[in-house]
């Protein structure tokens, strides 16, 4: 049987360890690790400690899919009944967010064609646990496949990429040659790890990149054979919770950061230098303000060392290039979508946005791949590789490819996300990033249990837990109501020198598109994309 555990809504209660040990594991105080794909023995377990999770964040195998029954709205002429009835909708991305998508369309009533394209040979997996635990060994790659895709009446085009895309034909363009026909399109390809700019280290045997089940089976491996010492590229989330399986490994490991601290670009300088202690704490040489200069080999090509721009070496045996993503948009080029470096630019309501700023009603957007505004955050728009935006996104996305106008809805959800590093669950509501200020307002940093609070000109905009993760509601709501900030509650385990300082979050810049306009007239003017290369 397949599981998934939402750790987005997850808040560490524990109930399902008590209720099935064998699947479920919890490290440290709060951090939560499963078995994605357990024996069947363990159904029974696994249903009492479904039942018993107070906030519902299990979900098995079992059927959900269900066709709404037709009721009397449906003998209603209309297009929208007619799509629903007998239309054509193409999935491209055979993704978390394509696979939730999927099977929203099915829950709410559509009974027409659903083509689902994915340019991997695997039905749509659960990334999340590629770098926990597979890494440690807990599950293998091969088992992290995502459940219910077997209820879904779905043609499934796997291992097929889409290479191009005729709007005014509504076709997709497929690598074999071939194209499918839709009437609705949601566009999911999500993102690809950003590779090793130098093609011939990039060659080199024992460097790693970290995005698939084959990346993670080919890295577990390597870490299995008990290297010397492995060196992590990047400190973001992934680089850190692959430090976090060595060291929990017993594997030598070495992080090096451009930036001042870990999770800077996520978190901010201050809570980015509570992470680097925590780090250095557990046996990590963390090296934070240089980058990697070359990497070499030997003469049989396998990685034996790395040149730092501070003029050190490091002789390592694996390294893991974690240098981010890029976003799967190649395949748009041309199409006249507002597509680039960016991702897929869309509204409130996941319709994507064409090269001259106009609205589409047939093709929308959902997760790691979409950039969409949103009013709490000055509509800025937002591109967020989290698990919960893409189920979110998804599920609203496939709502509205079937409703009509009146009837469609606003992706509004808060932006969640989490990182289970070290024994600590690191988790995150709002955008940190959109702050000035930070407040720890409960708990104790030296003990690696507290809630910091970011605020913008007066206002409350994101909070973030380590191992406190039942408060995340609470502030979840403060950020809704626009309240105050800081914070002038109290509560028991307040610090006393609660004081807000500078979030010091680094300066971002916005990857920029390069848009030609043409044409006199209002009727005449048009604008188009020049086309770079988004590496």
């Amino acid at each position: 049987m397949k599981i998934v555990v939402d750790l987005t809504r997850c808040q560490g209660y524990a109930q399902c360890a008590f209720a099935a040990p064998d699947v479920f594991t919890i490290r440290g105080d709060e951090a939560l690790l499963y078995d994605t794909d357990p024996d069947d023995a363990q159904r029974d377990k696994i249903a009492r400690a479904a039942a018993a999770c107070p906030v519902q964040a299990i979900f098995l195998d079992r059927a959900v899919v269900r066709h709404r029954p037709a009721g009397p709205e449906d003998e209603a002429a209309g297009p929208e009944q007619a799509l629903r009835r007998a239309g054509r909708i193409v999935i491209v991305g055979a993704s978390l967010a394509g696979l939730r998508a999927a099977l929203v369309l099915r829950r709410e009533g559509f009974t027409g064609s659903l083509t689902v394209i994915g340019d991997e040979p695997h039905p749509p997996y659960d990334r999340p646990p590629l770098s926990k635990q597979v890494l440690l060994g807990q599950v293998p790659a091969r088992r992290t496949a995502l459940p219910h895709r077997d209820e879904l009446d779905a043609h499934w085009r796997l291992g097929v990429a889409a290479t191009g895309l005729d709007l005014s034909g509504r076709q997709v363009l497929l690598a074999d040659g071939e194209n499918v026909d839709f009437d609705r399109l949601l566009i999911a390809t999500g993102v690809r790890a950003r590779p090793w700019p130098n093609e011939a280290e990039a060659g080199l045997d024992g460097l790693f990149a970290l995005h698939t089940p084959e990346d993670a089976d080919e890295l577990r491996q390597r870490l299995a054979a008990g290297p010397g010492r492995v060196l992590v590229i990047g400190a973001g989330f992934t680089g850190c919770e692959v430090a976090s399986a060595c060291r929990e490994l017993n594997i030598p490991v070495t992080v090096v950061e451009r930036g001042r601290a870990p999770l800077l670009g996520a978190l901010g300088a201050v809570i980015g230098g509570v992470a680097a202690q925590m780090e250095r704490d557990h046996g990590v040489d963390l090296r934070c303000g240089v980058q990697v200069e070359a990497m070499e080999g030997d003469d049989s090509g396998r990685l034996r060392r790395a040149r730092l721009s501070d003029g050190s070496t490091v002789d390592v045996d694996v390294a893991v290039a974690a240098l981010g993503s890029i976003r799967n948009v190649e395949w748009l080029g041309g199409s006249g979508l507002a597509a680039g470096a960016w991702g897929v630019a869309c509204d409130a309501g996941c319709r994507v946005v064409d090269v001259n700023g106009v609205v589409m009603d047939d093709v929308f957007v959902a997760g790691d791949v979409a950039r969409c505004p949103h009013p709490v955050y000055d509509y800025q728009y937002l591109a967020l590789e989290h698990w919960g935006n893409a189920v979110a996104q998804a599920e609203i996305a496939a709502h509205n490819m079937i409703s009509a106008q009146s009837e469609r809805w606003a992706h509004l959800a808060l932006p969640e996300f989490w990182s289970t590093q070290f024994g600590t669950e690191i988790k995150s509501v709002g955008v940190p990033t959109y702050a000035d200020q930070v407040v720890i307002a409960q708990g104790s940093v030296d003990e690696r249990r507290f809630v910091a609070v970011y605020g913008y000109r007066g206002r409350i905009t994101a909070a973030v837990a380590f191992n406190q993760s039942k408060w995340l509601e609470f502030y979840k709501g403060l950020i809704d109501r626009a309240a105050p900030f800081p914070p002038s509650f109290h509560t028991v385990d307040r610090p006393i020198d609660g004081r807000p300082v500078a979030a010091e979050i680094p300066d971002r810049p916005t990857p920029q598109a390069t848009v030609v306009v043409t044409g006199h007239g209002p009727s005449e003017r048009r604008a188009s994309l020049v086309r770079r290369t988004y590496l």
